[in-house]
């Protein structure tokens, strides 16, 4: 599977879970990987290359960091949408 495929999936997997839950790094690997199959360290930097280009960020909050799709207008104004 293309890193752009895998990508898609952890985009369409966070939009879903948007609002509802916030999600860990490991949170995203796990459930992808079971989805397609494809081994935990090809998905991370699917991920990491992600957040380098500011499709999707770190947060912090309460203890802990999650990623999280950044606000719409964050992503316009970057170009990514």
């Amino acid at each position: 599977m293309e890193q752009a495929e895998i990508q898609d999936k952890i985009f369409e997997y966070m939009k879903q879970m948007k609002g509802k839950k916030k999600l860990k790094e490991k949170d995203i690997i796990k459930k992808i990987s079971g989805d397609t199959g494809e081994e935990k360290d090809t998905i991370k930097k699917a991920l990491r290359a992600m957040i380098d280009v500011g499709k999707v960020m770190y947060s912090y909050g309460g203890g802990a960091s999650s990623v999280e799709i950044p606000s719409e207008d964050y992503l316009k104004e970057k170009g990514l949408l």
